[in-house]
């Protein structure tokens, strides 16, 4: 019998412990199915954060080590420099890498590191109970804005894909998202471009992932999916930010 679909050996046994509806499991199915079909067995290292994605280790079948809140890319720049035949990747959200890991995700930027971050985008605080982050929307409600966020007293949501693209050094940035099949495939297809520009030794890359919370945002995962295409796709835009690759 012909086999459709299996499990990649890049994923563990260790069961999710994402709430129902959460986008992390295929988020990291996708880094999994990526380093399978290109062939890195032995040649992965990824970086954990704090956060929702804590346990990453738990679930990706690669070297990983775990970093302080926000420091991912600091750890993942000192184990490139000590194993420079490594794909080195960082799995972060939006509070571990835009509020208190932003000096380090722009310097790596800022220095050409040659790393990869895949960073999740769910416009909230997700393990510590759904507090405003750098990346809640105008108006979204959070514990610690329940009327909703103000521009006039939070600022505007931070655009991470737009600000790091700015960046001289970088070398590729993509915003994608995973609530339909379409942009499921696309944003496989954005890992796959960005681990492969890492093996041939190119510059700093990152992969921005629009995801969804039902949790800390009180919706059904439909309804959550349905919320993140109408509020922040509008907001963060999908799309191509900057690629030194096709010049």
């Amino acid at each position: 019998m012909a086999v459709l679909f299996e499990k990649t050996k890049y994923l563990t046994d260790k069961q999710f412990h994402y709430c129902p509806g959460c986008n992390h499991g295929i988020i990291h199915r996708l880094v999994a199915e990526v380093i399978d079909e290109m062939n890195l067995d032995g040649k992965v290292i990824g970086v954990a954060p704090v956060g929702c994605s804590v346990f990453a280790y738990d679930y990706f079948n690669c070297d990983m080590y775990e970093a302080a809140h926000g420091r991912a890319p600091a750890v993942a720049t000192g184990i490139k420099r000590a194993a420079k035949d490594r794909l080195v990747f960082t799995y972060q959200g939006d509070g571990d890498l835009a509020s208190i890991g932003t000096a380090e995700i722009v310097h790596a930027a800022h220095r050409g590191e040659k790393i990869c971050t895949i960073f999740v985008n769910n416009a909230i605080y997700g393990m510590t109970g759904g507090q405003m982050a750098p990346t809640t929307l105008i108006g979204q409600k959070a514990t610690t804005c329940p009327a909703g966020r103000s521009e006039e007293w939070s600022g505007l949501p931070i655009k991470m894909s737009e600000m790091l693209a700015a960046v001289p050094s970088s070398y590729y940035i993509e915003r994608v998202a995973v609530n339909t099949t379409a942009n499921i495939n696309k944003a496989k297809k954005a890992i796959a471009k960005a681990f492969k520009y890492q093996m041939e030794g190119k510059g700093f890359c990152m992969i921005e992932v629009l995801s969804t919370c039902p949790t800390n945002w009180g919706m059904s995962p439909v309804e959550a999916m349905k919320w993140l295409e109408e509020n922040m796709i509008p907001y963060y835009p999908l799309g191509v930010y900057k690629d030194k690759g096709a010049e």
